[in-house]
């Protein structure tokens, strides 16, 4: 094999590269942090996207980029950000989430969220790729003084209102959780002397935050709807195992058995149906819980950090979710534990009916037996009988005619041995060939 030589103005050898080196190199700068700045706005968007709707996704966001007479993402491409709008717009395909995110710069006002915020690309001509989760209007501005930033947190709802400093104290943020009368949730981040860097950083991590929030949230409805269900298939198994104690019979043990697999069913139809919205839900709290560690945030006096008031309001609804899954897989196990031990036990009485069966069939075979050597016995005298007859009428026409000295008494009476002896080699023979028919 030839030596690899390193090409022309490269330390590198050329090796054949792996296929997927370089989407893997490139996989870390896939989604860098925006530089950004005060005065701005960030409207941000997440859309729950089937996977049946992904083509016709891709075909949409290509058509929202060039109708914006911007360049659109490449086929197969996961994150696109380009000027649109005097903004910027950043589009972000997720498992089962899409985001757009437009930043522009704009004069902020000591009322940012009076108005509506500008429609930008989602405006008329936007077609949403699937239902609405999140929706997120976030201002970003420079610090304008306690005065006006009272002002300002006046306009959120005081008691949902979190409020923290991050970047070590170059930014507060503040954000009530709650939709405003245009249906965002705000949120606000008074710049204290961040860099761009800094800034696009703790801003992407804000969308983040707002996006697996909702998103793990999705999981709560699920584990309610099922968990009425879930009660009532516990109580059943209570009531069956009772009932196997007391059972005596193969045809209860059958039944009981049959109402074991019914409720192992309905459980795994239902652990099937909620099974990925429950990892996913896990999931998506830990991506928050590190974006929450991210921001690093300083709690200010009279309020609550958004991680605080995070956990003391999603913490119930993630170990509902996780209560619920625990409990499904114990009931599967108690299932699977309940189900062998009766399966067991009507194999058992399978068994006990089975050997008594052929302890029946065997008495039946050797009472056959028995009949069939009576038959043969009878038989075997019936065809010596009729033989030894055909033999006397023949002696009694060789005595008329004078062809036998004998009387044909002496004659039937000499033939009888031999008939008989003949008759039952001939039976036990026919018999004999019979078994051996049998035997293979």
């Amino acid at each position: 094999m030839a030596e690899f030589q390193p090409p022309d103005g490269s330390a590198l050898p050329n090796f054949p590269p792996h296929p997927l080196r370089e989407r893997i190199l490139d996989e870390l700068h896939a989604r860098p942090f925006p530089l950004l700045k005060a005065p701005m706005r960030a409207i941000h968007y997440g859309f729950m996207v089937s996977a049946s709707d992904r083509e016709r996704l891709a075909r949409d966001v290509v058509d929202l980029f060039e109708r914006h007479g911007a360049e659109a993402p490449a086929p197969g491409e996961r994150y696109h950000r380009v000027p649109i709008e005097h903004g910027m717009l950043r589009w972000e395909q997720h498992t089962e989430f899409t985001t757009f995110t437009w930043t522009v710069d704009d004069e902020i006002g000591d009322a940012p969220f009076a108005a509506a915020p500008p429609a930008g690309p989602f405006g008329a001509g936007f077609r949403p790729p699937g239902p609405l989760l999140t929706a997120m209007h976030l201002v970003f501005v420079a610090d304008p003084g306690e005065e006006a930033r009272t002002a300002m947190l006046a306009g959120f709802d005081l008691p949902s209102l979190s409020a923290s400093e991050v970047a070590r104290g170059r930014a507060l943020l503040a954000t009530d959780f709650r939709e405003d009368r245009f249906g965002f949730v705000r949120y606000l981040v008074l710049d204290r002397g961040m860099s761009e860097a800094t800034a696009g950083a703790v801003i992407l991590r804000l969308h983040e935050i707002e996006t697996y929030r909702t998103f793990a949230l999705l999981g709560l409805p699920e584990v309610q709807a099922v968990a009425p269900s879930l009660a009532r298939m516990e109580t059943a198994l209570g009531e069956i195992t009772d009932a196997i104690r007391d059972s005596d019979s193969l045809a209860s043990n059958q039944e009981l058995l049959g109402r074991l697999t019914g409720l192992g069913g309905e459980l795994e139809a239902d652990a099937v149906r909620i099974g990925y919205r429950l990892g996913a839900t896990q999931a998506y709290d830990e991506i928050l819980q590190i974006r929450l560690k991210a921001i690093g945030e300083t709690a200010v006096t009279g309020f609550s950090t958004l991680a605080t008031f995070m956990t003391r309001r999603m913490s119930p609804a993630m170990r509902t979710c996780q209560a619920v899954d625990r409990r499904q897989k114990a009931l599967a196990e108690k299932l699977a534990r309940a189900t062998d031990l009766l399966q067991a036990r009507v194999d058992i009485e399978l068994e006990q009916q089975n050997s008594e069966l052929l302890a029946s069939m065997n008495r039946r075979a050797h009472l056959q037996l028995r009949l069939q050597q009576t038959v043969e016995g009878l038989s075997i005298g019936a065809i010596s009988y009729y033989l030894l007859g055909i033999i006397g009428y023949a002696a009694k026409g060789l005595k008329a005619g004078g062809f036998l000295p004998l009387a044909p008494e002496i004659v039937v009476g000499v033939f009888v041995p031999i008939v008989v002896g003949l008759v039952f080699w001939v039976i036990r023979r026919i018999r004999k060939k019979h078994e051996e028919a049998g035997g293979h």
